[in-house]
């Protein structure tokens, strides 16, 4: 039932990410027009494009390297997520010893200096992203999810992580929600940061370097040019333009990608948020949260919520929304049922903020895969490389997938592209109607088991034997 204050929560919030929806957003760059060449062309203006362009010039700064991006740089989901900054590169370490039990401690190795290396990038070009390593607190919310929690707990021990198993006085000492009945903190495999800050530090650094941008420049072909790789590109209200590359680095994530082998292993889904007004003393007293971690409950319709560096709780999750057809449109980021279910679920959160208002709801796509985690590849006889399927963490992974392209590109075997990770591909999903079918409901199945203690039910078993699945 709809609570009688979230209508008024709601009703000043801007239809905008709060994060592109500040005054340090740069202005943007001119489109590209007329003939270039590149040693690399870099394609989408996200963390993993700018990752990549920023570690090839760094690797051989005499490199000519351009990108280009549809909109501008970090529009995307890099300008628009929750701004959790994880080690994992398998979408948790759960997942990533189910599938890659071989390697799993190689994967959490490069995973920790993964993270190092972002912290170390942040410090040397001094990124003003608000960059803090405070961790992830993992919270139940219904009793049946406290062994979990536990079984996580044990897991996470076993493979180095600092964690810390809290109780319900422990961890409604931390943040204090009536909903909490226990937690799990990971203290030192998460950070938390300004996503939008981290992509305009990540573009003027490739600036600085030397790397050649070109935003509103959409690259609408690709096709052999003799050794090269030619580019179409262009702008809205601009003459389109052609770039003839030694190689290409395809960094478009969720979007329609430019191979066509990549639309059976991704599937774009929407992903919504809530960012509340900043918080007074007052309030800040009546919830705590001193120590600054990043929060998720732990139901299969998760949410997740932090404080930012002013003082606002952002508040994100719960649904994942499928369009049929891969369907991508602006009008897709605003979702009136989602934020109502957000900020009903945020006053049962925090009851003792009542009267808080919401100052920004909007939404984006994530892009997915069965496997939940990353997949690269090659086309055009190695001179195209790409990266996707990061599934909601990759402000973190997509610096490692930009490693594994630029390996990959190298065309020499290494450390990286020995990794099974880098050398299989997910499950693919079906085509169309089964692929809408299927998402929807494995959607359903999801929220009926956390209704009713976590029994999954006969679908969700099958899938689990199968390996093919949909994350909430």
């Amino acid at each position: 039932m709809k609570l009688p204050h979230t209508g008024r929560a709601l009703a000043d919030a801007a239809p905008v990410p709060y994060w592109l929806d500040r005054p340090e957003r740069p202005d943007p760059l001119p489109p590209l027009t007329g003939t270039h060449t590149a040693d690399l062309l870099v394609v989408g203006g996200g963390y993993a494009g700018l990752w990549t362009a920023l570690l090839a010039k760094q690797a051989d700064p005499a490199r000519d390297v351009l990108l280009v991006d549809a909109g501008t740089c970090g529009w995307a989901a890099s300008g628009r997520n929750g701004g959790f900054c994880a080690a994992s590169l398998t979408h948790g370490l759960a997942n990533g010893v189910d599938r890659f039990p071989g390697e799993i401690d190689e994967l959490e190795r490069l995973g920790r200096e993964n993270l190092d290396g972002i912290a170390a990038t942040v410090a040397e070009h001094g990124i003003d992203c608000d960059f803090e390593r405070t961790g992830e607190l993992a919270v139940a919310v219904k009793p049946h999810q406290l062994a979990g929690l536990a079984e996580d707990a044990e897991l996470a021990r076993r493979y180095g992580h600092d964690v810390r198993l809290l109780d319900r006085d422990e961890v409604r000492a931390e943040v204090d929600s009536p909903t909490y009945l226990g937690g799990m903190w990971d203290r030192d495999r998460v950070a938390m940061l300004d996503p939008a800050k981290l992509a305009w530090g990540l573009r003027r650094a490739c600036l600085d370097l030397g790397v050649r941008i070109h935003e509103h420049t959409r690259v609408t072909g690709l096709r052999r040019d003799g050794g090269a790789l030619l580019a179409t590109a262009g702008g809205a209200d601009a003459a389109p333009g052609s770039v003839r590359a030694r190689q290409v680095a395809l960094a478009t994530n969720a979007f329609p990608p430019l191979l066509r082998r990549l639309r059976a292993w991704l599937v774009p889904v929407y992903d919504y948020a809530l960012m509340t007004e900043p918080l007074t003393p007052e309030q800040r007293k009546a919830i705590g949260w001193e120590n600054r971690q990043g929060l998720a409950d732990t139901g299969n319709q998760f949410h997740y919520y932090r404080i930012t560096a002013d003082g606002r709780i952002l508040f994100g999750g719960y649904d994942a929304v499928y369009h049929y057809g891969n369907r991508i449109a602006p009008e897709l980021e605003q979702r009136t049922a989602t934020f109502t279910a957000l900020a009903e679920h945020f006053h049962a959160t925090f009851p003792q903020l009542e009267g808080l208002r919401f100052s920004h709801r909007w939404g984006g796509v994530i892009d997915t895969c069965t496997r939940f985690c990353p997949f690269f590849g090659t086309a055009y006889e190695g001179r195209l490389a790409y990266t996707a399927g990061f599934t909601g963490l990759g402000v973190g992974a997509t610096r490692f997938g930009a490693r594994v392209m630029l390996d990959l590109l190298g065309g020499e075997e290494t450390p990286l592209t020995r990794l099974d990770l880098v050398r299989s591909k997910p499950l693919p999903f079906p085509p169309e109607p089964l692929r809408a079918a299927g998402i929807n409901l494995t959607r359903w199945s999801l929220a009926r088991a956390d209704a009713h203690e976590g029994r999954r039910n006969l679908w969700l078993r099958t899938l689990d034997r199968l390996g093919l699945g949909f994350d909430s």
